[in-house]
């Protein structure tokens, strides 16, 4: 097909119809209930990191790189020791949405300099923007170039100069912010501005634009596991905005994304607060003596533990932590693992629960 022409921000056109309006309503409530649940988690890291790495782990797979919630959890991004590539590479996903958080925190917009900072982490290269002509995308089954987007070096500065205003600067529009998320969204992947790693930026991007906006307060929203539900929709509504200028249609699905995701978040958090409450009353009753509220917060911020994460996380002896964990093994909250030289102490039940995020029903 012809070049799409990529539109200056903000669009010409008024997507504020009735239906968006109304879809926006639910969103925002889902989201809402979605942000007063993560609240009543007692440390934020717990699902930062828990639902970080099952937002990796959908985001990469939406690129093909597929791995198991075992290789994800028996790796250490500490030690930079991984079970496999594909388990690098969901980590470096969980890096890259966790530092540009917390950059994000600190300085309060999402610049280009940002923006490049994650996707280097990604790809683990600062190519930076592309410089050389040859970038196709092409339709999956067929082999077919279905999309060609720019390809010179100082259209993509200008259209990303153009983004990141649009994403910072109110002034430019007063659509609301799902609204905008949605058409940050499309003019990102249209700009295609990496050579690798354009997509799971880009649903990066998607989350930090909500914590920007103040409609999340922790980047946990789950939404690559919808894209991976609707893959070909989503990819062929990408194309027929450029095509049909379908821009509503566009916007409905993303937000349609946002309040589904962010309903199933909520079931999630729920599960793992009530989780966490009866292994406390356990803990509590039947080791009071060793009892704190940060080895419970370690036993959930990493499904398998090791020694050196209680050591680290409690600041204790090796000792202490060797014992504190096979006293949670005879108690039954954790099982006792030996893989290759590491022993792993694993909470089953919250293994389970991470490991069914995908059965969860709307």
């Amino acid at each position: 097909m012809d070049n799409y022409n990529i539109p200056v921000l903000p669009l010409a056109i008024d997507v504020e119809s009735k239906v968006v309006l109304r879809k926006i309503a639910f969103a925002r409530s889902a989201l809402a209930e979605m942000k007063g649940s993560a609240l009543s988690i007692p440390n934020e890291s717990i699902l930062i990191r828990t639902l970080s790495l099952q937002e990796a782990k959908s985001s990469s797979e939406v690129e093909n790189i597929i791995t198991t919630q075992d290789d994800i959890f028996q790796s250490d991004f500490y030690s930079q020791t991984f079970k496999t590539v594909a388990a690098k590479e969901v980590y470096n996903y969980a890096h890259a949405l966790t530092s540009g958080f917390d950059i994000l925190k600190k300085r309060g917009f999402l610049s280009i300099n940002q923006i490049l900072d994650i996707q280097a982490i990604l790809v683990e290269t600062k190519a930076g923007f592309r410089k050389l002509p040859g970038t196709e995308l092409k339709n999956e089954q067929t082999g077919t170039t279905v999309y060609t987007p720019p390809q010179d070096y100082d259209t993509i500065v200008s259209l990303m100069s153009n983004l990141e205003k649009f994403i910072n600067d109110p002034s430019i529009s007063d659509l609301d912010p799902l609204i905008k998320m949605a058409i940050i969204h499309h003019q990102f992947e249209s700009i295609h501005p990496f050579y690798d790693g354009n997509g799971r930026t880009g649903r990066i991007i998607n989350v930090l634009y909500l914590v920007k906006e103040g409609l999340l307060d922790f980047p946990i929203l789950y939404l690559s596991r919808y894209i991976n539900q609707n893959k070909s929709l989503y990819y062929s509504l990408l194309q027929k905005v450029r095509t049909d200028n379908a821009w509503e249609e566009w916007v409905l699905f993303i937000l349609d994304g946002i309040e589904k995701t962010a309903l199933q978040t909520t079931q999630i958090i729920k599960q793992i607060k009530n989780l966490m409450l009866s292994q406390k009353r356990k803990l509590r009753g039947e080791l009071k003596r060793i009892y704190s509220q940060d080895l419970l917060n370690n036993i959930f911020r990493h499904p398998y533990t090791k020694i050196k994460f209680v050591e680290n996380d409690l600041k204790v002896t090796r000792v202490t932590a060797a014992k504190y964990l096979e006293e949670l093994v005879r108690i039954g909250i954790l099982e006792k693992q030996k893989l290759w030289k590491d022993n792993f102490y694993i909470n089953r039940d919250l293994y389970k629960l991470l490991s069914n995020v995908h059965d969860v029903q709307l």
